[in-house]
């Protein structure tokens, strides 16, 4: 069980005061969460105009890295940053300064090819499932098992239907026997809810501004080191045995 700290995702600059948009503030930003308990990190690279890029990996991750030696970092490859399927593949072909692991997203129509081109990269894979229909479709590919852990991300707002969606996400892969670890998040009104389930669960969660900007009594974060220290509380408090 680990907390993973997202600390920007795709937000627009007007989120949060403490959004990180550049190299540096991400590495400042990232080694304050690591500080808080962040056994992880998950950064969405920004260019000099401070929208998402795949070409701005290999600056960020290697900022990430001074600032946080020995932490696993990893990045995001959703379709929407390249909006562009040969830059996207093209993009993650030339990075040099690899991050640990990269998410992809099941519900994207090239998820197959982006997979195998991180594998063969030496890149790890958190394969992101949002509905049940991309836990079918994950299972179903031949090379499911060769992941490093599968993100269960649930972005439905109302928590009851999210619940639902998580728990029968989990019961795809039971049935088809799926042992890679499990990181369990949420979205602004089901961020803490969730966290708690994967407490309960004894889950991996994430937190941080990619996926909401509140601590669970509500009350707006002071950074996503406060929102970091929030969760990994409530993880120690899961039960032992």
């Amino acid at each position: 069980m680990i907390v993973q700290a997202c600390i920007n995702g795709a937000r627009p600059r007007d989120f949060h005061p403490k959004l990180p948009l550049t190299a540096q503030a991400m590495a400042s930003d990232a080694a304050a969460c690591v500080a808080a308990g962040a056994g992880e990190l998950h950064i969405h690279p920004r260019d000099a105009d401070g929208r998402e890029s795949l070409a701005a990996v290999d600056a960020t991750v290697l900022a990430v890295r001074k600032a946080c030696p020995g932490t696993l970092v990893g990045v995001s490859t959703g379709a929407w940053i390249e909006n562009d399927v040969a830059r996207t593949r093209a993009a993650i072909a030339g990075w040099r300064e690899l991050p640990d692991y990269a998410s992809v997203n099941l519900s994207e129509a090239d998820a197959p090819a982006v997979m195998e081109l991180l594998r063969q990269h030496g890149v790890g894979i958190e394969a992101g499932l949002a509905t049940v229909a991309d836990a079918e479709r994950f299972v179903s590919l031949a090379d499911h098992d060769r992941v490093l852990r599968i993100l269960i991300e649930i972005d439905i707002p109302d928590l009851a239907k999210a619940l639902d969606e998580a728990h029968g996400i989990a019961a795809v892969l039971e049935r088809a026997e799926v042992r890679r670890p499990i990181l369990l998040h949420g979205a602004d009104a089901t961020v803490w809810p969730f966290v708690e389930l994967a407490r309960q669960k004894r889950w991996s969660t994430r937190v941080g501004l990619e996926d909401g900007n509140t601590l669970a009594d509500g009350r707006v974060a002071k950074d996503n080191a406060e929102i970091v220290a929030a969760a990994v509380a409530i993880f120690r408090s899961a039960p032992h045995g």
